[in-house]
């Protein structure tokens, strides 16, 4: 099935699918052991950092070979891809899904460049994202300008005919120094302005009650990024501060089995939006 089907029976039922960046072996095998256990879809998402660090296809084909190997739905996203020509590479090679993210550009060059990527991603069946409005991003002010307008999104959707929209309504990237105020009101609007797929980034950190009420209100993707950095790393440090085993691979399974527990409860959330 593709993404952009998998969206439309889920919005259909007011549920949402969780979207979890992965960084190598590790945490893929903890994200995809979480979902298998739940029976949860999930979506693998590959930043530009992240390709730069696996490479493309050796990222690309290690989800898909562990996709399968665990019997688990999910599809493949380019996340916060930065340029035309990465979201065509990552088309070409096999992605299920690209995110063009021109959100800092001015408004008329976001819908340019956003509706170029839209017309290369119909020839491969494919699902853009796109974002708009000021979502910070590690190292920006977190200071709540620049939430989405609604009718500046029925703008943006009907000029491009992206599938999903990333919308800024109180999340950033990264940890938060103080529990996010999501402005449902607004989502409220904006869902009723467009027939998008909606899209929530910086997961990170938000309350499972305000990604429950976000869910319901109209956000379908869940981003989920910096807390599986953390976790893994923390629990590796603290692993490391008392160990002294050289041998990898009975220490690197300790971090995780923290990220599975973390994406189960994560996944948890998601399917108990009915």
């Amino acid at each position: 099935m593709k993404l952009q089907d998998k969206f439309i029976k889920l919005r259909n039922k007011r549920q949402g699918i969780l979207a979890t960046n992965f960084y190598n072996f590790e945490t893929l095998e903890g994200v995809l052991c979480a979902a298998k256990s739940t029976n949860q879809p999930i979506i693998l998402q590959l930043t530009r950092s992240s390709i730069d660090y696996m490479g493309l296809p050796v990222a690309l084909n290690l989800a898909k070979s562990m996709l399968n190997y665990h019997g688990v739905e999910g599809w493949i996203h380019l996340d916060h891809g930065d340029t035309y020509e990465l979201a065509a590479e990552c088309l070409d090679i096999g992605f299920d899904s690209v995110m063009i993210d021109a959100s800092e550009q001015p408004f008329k060059d976001n819908i340019a460049v956003t509706s170029k990527v839209v017309k290369l991603a119909q020839s491969y069946g494919a699902n853009v994202e796109a974002e708009l409005g000021y979502i910070a991003k590690l190292g920006q002010e977190k200071d709540g300008s620049g939430f989405t307008q609604p009718q500046q999104a029925k703008q943006f959707v009907e000029a491009t005919g992206v599938n999903a929209l990333a919308v800024a309504i109180g999340t950033a990237h990264g940890f938060y120094d103080k529990e996010p105020k999501l402005d449902l009101e607004r989502l409220v609007e904006i869902a009723a302005a467009t027939d998008v797929t909606l899209v929530l980034h910086g997961g990170s950190g938000v309350p499972a009650e305000s990604l429950r009420q976000a869910v319901d209100r109209g956000i379908c993707k869940i981003n989920l990024a910096t807390e599986i950095k953390n976790i893994f790393m923390q629990t590796l440090k603290n692993k490391l501060e008392t160990n002294e085993e050289i041998d990898l691979r009975k220490v690197f399974p300790v971090a995780t089995n923290q990220v599975i527990e973390l994406v189960k409860g994560k996944l948890e959330i998601v399917r108990n939006v009915q």
